[in-house]
């Protein structure tokens, strides 16, 4: 398994936007892009399947912007995942052999395990605590 660049990059600007719920601040793709050291040609993508997934709305226009479209507790790393990716774990479903079955159904049980765990982590613990992005020398 490889967690796609494209997903850590989704993550990290719904994070960002996270920061801003419940205000009426808009964020725009050049701040975005800067702030999260991502891409803005390929940020542009990115908000555009995260618009089109109802994870984020957009407003046209000088005093447009994005912002999430739900609660930051209402949106799971399973979603994003799902919404870039698609399948956590792709199996493919070979049950041949002596041994298929069973390992087949070990790689459904571990897939189970990982969406458990991506469904917990919400974008508001993705937020860092007070002081957690601290650093000192």
């Amino acid at each position: 398994m490889k967690l796609s660049v494209k997903v850590d990059y989704a993550c990290r600007v719904l994070t960002q936007l996270a920061r801003s719920y419940g205000t009426d601040e808009l964020a725009h793709i050049e701040e975005l892009a800067r702030i999260e050291s991502v891409p803005a040609n390929y940020l542009v993508q990115i908000l555009s399947e995260l618009r089109n997934g109802g994870l984020i709305i957009s407003r046209r226009g000088k005093q447009g912007g994005y912002a999430l479209a739900r609660p930051p507790e209402q949106i799971t790393l399973y979603d994003i995942v799902k919404l870039i990716e698609g399948e956590l774990l792709e199996l493919n479903g070979a049950v041949e052999g002596q041994s298929g079955r069973r390992v087949n159904q070990i790689w459904r049980d571990v897939r189970a395990a990982l969406e458990v765990k991506c469904r917990s982590y919400t974008l508001d613990k993705f937020l860092a605590k007070s002081g957690e992005d601290m650093y000192y020398i």
